[in-house]
C-alpha cells in the first residue's frame, strides 16, 4: 500500500476533483456544488434541467465562476435532435445528418461557429459535440440523425469543419463517441454494444473521422462504452487501455483531453460500477469522468472522488496517471479562459496534431462578432430539405390535419424538446389541426377518422426502425393518395406519398423548413 503525508493527501483529493465532470439539478448551483468546486473541482456539466433562458444560463455560470474563474462548464449541446440550451423549444441549429447532406463544409463550419458564439455568450465553454460516428447501421437506435452521415470521409470533412467553427468562437470541441458507435445496434445508455469488425474495417471507417479530428485540433474526444473484440476482448472503450492509451494516444497521436462518456449509463454502471468504472476509466487513460446525466448529486462526487484517492492510496491506480489526467483537465481549462478573455490581438490558439504538426486555430474576439449571420441554422435547415414529388402532386394550400407518429425517444434526445411540423403549418395555414399517434393508437383508421376531409400531413421520425410505423403510413396512403409524408430521422426508407419531405433530422428549424416546403413558401 502506497503511504501518503498530509500535503500529498490534499494534493490527491484536489487531482481526484478535478477529473470529474458531475451534474446538478436545479437552475443555480447548489451550495454543495460551489464549495466542491471552491476544493478542486474543475468541471460542471450542465443538462437540460439546468436551463431556463439564456440571461439564466449566463447567471448560473457566472455563479460558477465566481468560485473559480477558469473552471470548465460543459453542455451537451449537438445541435439538432440533441439540445439543451434550447430543450423546450427545439434547436435553432440543424443537426449532423443535415449538415452531411448539405456537404458544404463552409455551411458547417458557420452553423458550428455560431452556436460555439452562443454558448460563450452564456458562460459554457466545453461542448460535448460533435459526434464523429459514421452511420453505418441504418437501425442504430442512438446516433441516427446525430451523424454526418454513412461515408467516412464526409463525416470525417464536417467532423473537422464542426471543430474549427466551434473553437473559433473559444468553446472546447469534444469529438465523440470515440472509436466509432454508429455500427451498433444496441443503445450503450442501456446495454453494452459490441462491433465485431476487423482492425481493417475499423482503420478505413471509424477511426477515418477521429483523424481528421486530431488533425483539426480537437480539445477533447470522448470515449464510447462499446465493446471492440479486435481492439480489446474484455473491456469495453472507455475502459481500455489498449484502446484509450494504445490506440488513441500512442498510434493516433492525440494528446488532448479524453473525456468518458457518461458512467451511469447501463453499459458502464450495471457491469462495473461507476466507482469501479471510473478507476478503471482513468487507469486505462481517461482523463474526465463525465457523470451526472442520472446522477446528480454531491453523494455522487464524493463517491467518485474517495474511489479514486482510494485505488491511489492502494496502489491500483498510479498517482502520476491520476495527475497526469488532472493537469490536463486544467490545461483545457486555462485554454478556454485565454479565449474568454483574449482581445484582438491575442486571438491565435494553438492545438495539437499527429506527427508534431501545430495547428493553429482563430478564436473568434469582440471585433469578429459583429459579421455573425444569426439566421445560419434556418439556412442550413432550408438547404437540407429533399422533396420528392409523386407525378401531379400539390402542395398544401389549406389548413391541413398532421399526424405526427411518435416513437419513443432515445435517452440522448429525451422526449422533453417538442419536434413536428404542425406549429409552423398553424402558422402559414391558420386553423391546422393535429393529433399523436404512438405504436398501440397509429392506425390509419384512427388518423382517417381525425382528419375528416382535411389533407392529412403524416410525420415520422426513422420510419425504417418501427414496422408499426410503416404499416400505419402503407394503409393511410392507400386510403388517402394525396397524404403529404414528413421523414424527420434518417430517410432510408422509399420516399412515397404525394409529397415526401426529408429534413434529416427534428430540429425547430427543420420543421420550419419543412412547412415551407409543403407549402411551397
Amino acid at each position: 500500500m502506497t503511504t501518503l503525508v498530509s500535503g500529498t493527501t490534499d494534493t490527491l483529493t484536489r487531482d481526484a476533483l478535478a477529473v470529474l465532470q458531475p451534474g446538478f439539478t436545479g437552475t443555480s448551483a447548489p451550495d454543495w456544488l460551489l464549495r466542491s468546486v471552491g476544493e478542486g473541482l474543475s468541471s460542471v456539466g450542465l443538462f437540460g434541467r439546468n436551463i431556463a433562458s439564456p440571461e439564466q444560463l449566463a447567471a448560473l455560470t457566472a455563479q460558477l465562476r465566481a468560485e473559480r474563474d477558469d473552471v470548465l462548464v460543459a453542455i451537451d449541446e449537438e445541435g439538432g435532435d440533441v439540445t439543451r440550451l434550447e430543450v423546450r423549444g427545439g434547436s435553432s441549429f440543424p443537426g449532423n445528418l443535415a449538415l452531411g447532406a448539405v456537404d458544404d463544409t463552409a455551411l458547417t463550419r458557420d452553423v458550428a461557429r455560431e452556436l460555439g458564439l452562443r454558448l460563450a455568450e452564456c458562460g459554457v465553454n466545453l461542448n460535448w459535440a460533435p459526434s464523429a460516428d459514421v452511420n453505418s447501421d441504418p437501425k442504430n437506435p442512438v446516433i441516427g440523425v446525430r451523424s454526418f452521415g454513412a461515408d467516412p470521409l464526409l463525416v470525417a470533412r464536417h467532423t473537422a469543419a464542426y471543430i474549427e467553427g466551434l473553437q473559433a468562437a473559444g468553446v472546447a470541441a469534444c469529438t465523440k463517441h470515440f472509436p466509432g458507435h454508429g455500427d451498433t445496434s444496441v443503445d450503450s445508455h442501456h446495454d453494452m454494444p459490441r462491433i465485431d469488425v476487423d482492425l481493417d474495417t475499423l482503420h478505413a471507417r471509424e477511426l477515418v473521422p477521429f483523424r481528421a479530428a486530431i488533425a483539426a485540433g480537437s480539445k477533447s474526444v470522448m470515449s464510447a462504452h462499446i465493446l471492440l473484440p479486435a481492439l480489446d476482448p474484455t473491456r469495453p472503450a472507455t475502459l481500455s487501455p489498449q484502446i484509450l492509451t494504445g490506440l488513441l494516444r500512442e498510434q493516433l497521436g492525440y494528446q488532448g483531453l479524453i473525456i468518458t462518456d457518461g458512467m451511469e449509463m447501463q453499459a458502464i454502471s450495471a457491469t462495473y460500477g461507476i466507482e469501479r468504472g471510473s478507476v478503471l476509466a482513468i487507469a486505462a487513460g481517461a482523463d474526465a469522468i463525465c457523470v451526472g446525466g442520472g446522477l446528480a448529486d454531491e453523494e455522487t462526487v464524493l463517491r467518485l472522488r474517495d474511489a479514486l484517492v482510494q485505488a491511489v492510496r492502494s496502489g491500483e491506480l498510479p498517482q502520476e496517471r491520476l495527475a497526469d489526467a488532472a493537469a490536463r483537465v486544467r490545461a483545457l481549462a486555462a485554454w478556454t479562459q485565454t479565449a474568454r478573455t483574449s482581445g484582438p490581438g491575442a486571438a491565435v490558439q494553438e492545438g495539437t496534431a499527429p506527427g508534431n504538426e501545430i495547428v493553429r486555430e482563430r478564436i473568434v474576439t469582440a471585433a469578429d462578432r459583429t459579421g455573425r449571420d444569426r439566421e445560419v441554422g434556418l439556412t442550413a435547415a432550408r438547404r437540407a430539405v429533399c422533396v420528392t414529388r409523386a407525378p401531379g402532386a400539390t402542395e398544401v394550400t389549406s389548413a391541413p390535419y398532421v399526424a405526427a407518429f411518435t416513437p419513443v425517444a432515445n435517452i440522448a434526445v429525451g422526449d422533453e424538446t417538442p419536434w413536428g411540423v404542425a406549429a409552423d403549418l398553424a402558422r402559414l395555414l391558420p386553423g391546422t389541426e393535429t393529433g399523436t399517434f404512438d405504436a398501440s393508437t397509429g392506425s390509419a383508421e384512427s388518423v382517417l377518422a381525425a382528419a375528416g376531409e382535411r389533407r392529412v400531413v403524416a410525420v415520422v421520425r426513422d420510419e425504417h426502425r418501427h414496422p408499426w410505423m410503416a404499416a400505419a403510413l402503407d394503409a393511410l396512403l392507400a386510403a388517402r393518395p394525396d397524404t403529404v409524408v414528413v421523414e424527420m430521422g434518417v430517410p432510408q426508407s422509399t420516399p412515397r406519398g404525394a409529397l415526401h419531405v426529408a429534413t434529416h433530422g427534428a430540429a425547430r428549424v427543420c420543421g420550419q423548413a419543412a412547412a415551407e416546403a409543403i407549402t411551397g413558401r
